[in-house]
């Protein structure tokens, strides 16, 4: 028996919170098939604060390194998950997927919003997982239930910045690869921090930079809430990223139209 369709139904087609969520299971099912990247995502930035905490720790702190570091590795784990997206949406834009999201009664950006949200949850999963490990090497944070929530919503507020901004590198550029690339260069930002060592430890031609990017506030606001070290920057850490979520907003919404010629 064939069922008759409205033309009414069809021209309306799908709404955007029903695309969205379409969307995003997408990428999330693209994220387990991809167990590799997957893993990555997570094992390194593990990898990281073992490292530095058995092999550098002694070496820059003499005691409580892992309560020092832990901050900037939540933070490191964010930008490694969220590289990822510029490679996938470079994906589809290079490979035909996204022209054809276009020809679907969809609102085709919808997508973007996948890649972002499926990002988020992602990241999420992936910093419990290395909190979880921090805990069981000697991390002891001092923060209260508020202290946690603020630390939660700072980092999925810096997670959902970066990763639109590396939505918007995977928009312009020409190829996965070279998304992969441009984006390899943020995820230096930690090092040029007080993510892993006290900025008063660099040369004094960097201290400036280290004081004044992006990350430095974040690490000292999550420092600060976790283990009680100094006054938490919240103002500016909420400021950088804010700003960086509008800025990459803009540039998403003009790479996008751009990108229909690809």
């Amino acid at each position: 028996m064939t069922t008759l369709t409205s033309p009414h139904t069809a021209e309306r087609g799908v709404g955007a919170l029903r695309a969205s969520g379409i969307f995003i299971g997408r990428s999330l099912r693209h994220s387990l098939r991809d167990g590799e990247g997957l893993m990555m995502a997570v094992a390194l930035p593990v990898l990281l604060l073992l490292v530095f905490t058995y092999v550098f720790g002694g070496a820059i702190l003499e005691q409580g390194y892992v309560d020092f570091v832990v901050p900037g590795v939540i933070l490191t784990c964010a930008g490694f998950g969220a590289s990822s997206v510029a490679v996938a949406v470079s994906r589809d834009v290079t490979q035909g997927a996204m022209r054809r999201f276009r020809t679907m009664p969809i609102p085709a950006a919808t997508v973007l919003a996948g890649h972002v949200v499926a990002s988020l949850l992602r990241n999420l999963l992936a910093t419990t997982i290395v909190i979880g490990v921090a805990l069981a090497i000697g991390f002891r944070p001092s923060a209260g239930a508020l202290e946690w929530l603020a630390v939660l919503g700072l980092v999925a507020l810096w997670i959902l910045a970066i990763t639109a901004l590396f939505a918007f590198i995977g928009l312009v550029s020409s190829s996965p690869e070279t998304a992969n690339g441009y984006g390899f260069a943020l995820l230096f930002l930690p090092y040029i921090s007080s993510a892993f060592v006290p900025i008063e430890t660099m040369p004094q031609v960097l201290q400036p930079i280290a004081r004044h990017q992006p990350l430095n506030p974040l690490v000292e606001s999550l420092r600060g809430l976790l283990i009680d070290m100094g006054e938490p920057p919240l103002a500016a850490s909420f400021a950088w990223c804010l700003g960086i979520l509008a800025v990459a907003t803009i540039l998403i919404v003009r790479g996008f139209r751009r990108s229909r010629d690809r």
